[in-house]
Parts: structure tokens; C-alpha cells; sequence
């Protein structure tokens, strides 16, 4: 059985997966090759739009940091039972979209979730940018979000979490026109992983995150990759479809999937400085770098002493991880020797 972990860090402006959902073409690929593909929110969430697989496997960031160390594992996926957080700061008619939403998720689509608990205080969400272009944030009240999490999980017996913030409107920014053209990074990704870490964290349960926002005027120049997120006023959809089936974490069951049994990770080539990288090249696991996924980053196998397996694309990726699961030395198949 071919296991591959597939990481597109959130937050760089990866030219594939910077977007919501566009690097769902490659996991669609990947699939057909990989016998398990592990990867994470950012590569599967496309605001409105979902393509679920049987074999994908939706594991939050921090679980997989975790999960590479060795330290978690991971249980098969069945269905979840999905606690929902509303933040106190989203508007009653905001607010109402998303819990119809969720509505129509579980009557359309046959999803089990909670109703909604709204948090007792405002989160208070900040979006930051780093000096290398980077997204990031901070939330002002995280221990309201955290009991709005315990009293789910203890009351509504939830197995999962999806979490809505209210998250900063800017629609003047240039940072957003650029990121609507097609260009630039995400300015809201860096913090929505703040937000889903602080809950998978503290609970070691699966969790994922939409922002809130108000509705951008009608722009016909907004750029295909950036359309999933214009189509409609929540981005709920997609997370709750990914943790209805999102594998549970443990520290203890060895018939989980362990760090131990995954065969190759692919990693943009330029962002290479996770943590959960790092742990599986320290335990000899091939690592397949992309070269055509630029990132702002430039942090290189080259630069950190990491071998890697090149790839110019993920096109190329499949066809080494084709040649694995045959058996056939991965150089045979490509222009390296």
C-alpha cells in the first residue's frame, strides 16, 4: 500500500494551493496513483466547492506536525460528528448564512452536526503579514474559543470541530485586489491555521476554519483561482464536508496509521522549513520537492542538507510514485540520473 503525504504550507502564495480548493486538481491526481494520500485543510478546502475521495485523508496541520513526529497517529476515517463555532463578533444576518449553511449540509448531503454554539466573547481576530510576504494572525480571546470547543465536545458529544471567525473586511487593500487578479498571498490563511491549531492542540480532535466575511462587490475581473471564494457568502461548505470523514487522532492505538508507515512526502520545493518535514527526512522518508509550485519562501532541501527527489511539477511527482508502487528505481523515469 502506497501512503504520500502531500503538505502545501498555508500562507506562502504557493503558485498551486495559495488559492481556495485550486490545488484539488492535484489531489484528484495524486489519488489515482497514491493507495493513501494524507494532506491538510488548506489543500482541500475550496470555500463553496469539495471534491471528496475515499482515500484522501483531511488531517489538520498541527496533527500532521504531530503525526510526522510520531507522536500521534491516525484512525481510519469514519463519520464524524461535527460540533460548529460561531463567533459573538459575526453579524445576526452574517451569522445567519452560515448556520443556513450548515443547514443545508446536513440536509443535502446527510451531514451529522450540532447546532451551533456562538462564543461568549468576540474573538478579536488580526490578520499579520511577514517580512517575507508570509500571512499570519492573532486571536485577542482564545479561551473563549476554547470553551466554546469543551462545551461542544462534553455537551454535544462532537468529534470534530469547525470553527467560524469573524475575520477583519478589507476590501480596499492591495493585498486583496492583487490576491483577487491572481497574484500575491492569501491574507487570510496564515490565521485561520492559527485558529485551527489552538483547537486541535489543546483537544487532540480534528478541527478546521472559515472566515467570516461580508460579500465583495461584483468584480468581472477577479481571477479564476480566486472565483471559488466570490460564488457565495461562506466558505463553510468545504470544511464541513472534509471533517465529516476527517481521521481521528491517537497516541496509543497501534493499529492506527503511524509517521512509520508513510512511503514518499511531497513539499513545494522552496518550503521545505516544517517542522513536519523536517521530522520525515530525519526518518529517511523520500521527500519529492516541486519546483514549479514557487513559493515566497526560499527555504531549499539544498539549504538544509535534506536529499530530495526533484520534480519539476506534480505531473512528474506522480510518475516517481507510479514507479515506486512498481517497484522501479524513480531515476529510470525521470531526466535525473
Amino acid at each position: 500500500m502506497l501512503t504520500v503525504v502531500l503538505i502545501i504550507p498555508t500562507g506562502i502564495g504557493a503558485a498551486i494551493g495559495g488559492y481556495a480548493g485550486d490545488a484539488i486538481p492535484v489531489v484528484r491526481a495524486l489519488a489515482q496513483v497514491c493507495d493513501r494520500l494524507i494532506t491538510h485543510p488548506n489543500v482541500l478546502n475550496g470555500a463553496m466547492l469539495y471534491w471528496p475521495l475515499s482515500n484522501v485523508w483531511y488531517v489538520e496541520g498541527y496533527a500532521l506536525d504531530e503525526f510526522a513526529l510520531g507522536r500521534w497517529g491516525l484512525l481510519p476515517p469514519r463519520l464524524n460528528r461535527i460540533g460548529l463555532i460561531l463567533d459573538a463578533a459575526i453579524e445576526p444576518e452574517l451569522q445567519l448564512r452560515h448556520r443556513q449553511a450548515a443547514a443545508a449540509c446536513s440536509t443535502t448531503l446527510g451531514l451529522m452536526i450540532t447546532e451551533p454554539v456562538v462564543t461568549d466573547e468576540p474573538l478579536g481576530v488580526q490578520l499579520q503579514t511577514a517580512v517575507s510576504g508570509a500571512t499570519w494572525g492573532t486571536v485577542a480571546n482564545p479561551g473563549s474559543l476554547l470553551r466554546a470547543a469543551e462545551k461542544l465536545i462534553q455537551a454535544a458529544k462532537a468529534e470534530a470541530i469547525a470553527i467560524v471567525t469573524r475575520f477583519p473586511d478589507n476590501p480596499g487593500t492591495e493585498a486583496l485586489q492583487h490576491y483577487r487578479r491572481g497574484q500575491g498571498v492569501d491574507p487570510l490563511a496564515g490565521a485561520e491555521a492559527v485558529i485551527s491549531h489552538l483547537v486541535v492542540r489543546h483537544f487532540q480532535i480534528p478541527a478546521a476554519h472559515a472566515p467570516a466575511l461580508q460579500p465583495l462587490p461584483l468584480d468581472e475581473t477577479v481571477h479564476p483561482r480566486a472565483l471559488a471564494e466570490e460564488i457565495g457568502y461562506t466558505f463553510l461548505p468545504s470544511v464541513l464536508v472534509g471533517l465529516s470523514r476527517a481521521p481521528r487522532y491517537t497516541q496509543a492505538d497501534q493499529s492506527a496509521v503511524w509517521s512509520q508507515g508513510v512511503d514518499a512526502v511531497i513539499v513545494p520545493a522552496s518550503a521545505l522549513g516544517g517542522r513536519g518535514i523536517l521530522a520525515f527526512a530525519h526518518q529517511g522518508v523520500p521527500i519529492l520537492t516541486v519546483a514549479n509550485n514557487t513559493t515566497t519562501l526560499n527555504v531549499t532541501g539544498a539549504a538544509l542538507g535534506i536529499e530530495t527527489i526533484p520534480c519539476q511539477s506534480y505531473a512528474e511527482a506522480i510518475g516517481v510514485l507510479s514507479a515506486m508502487k512498481a517497484g522501479v528505481s524513480w531515476q529510470s523515469v525521470t531526466s535525473a540520473t
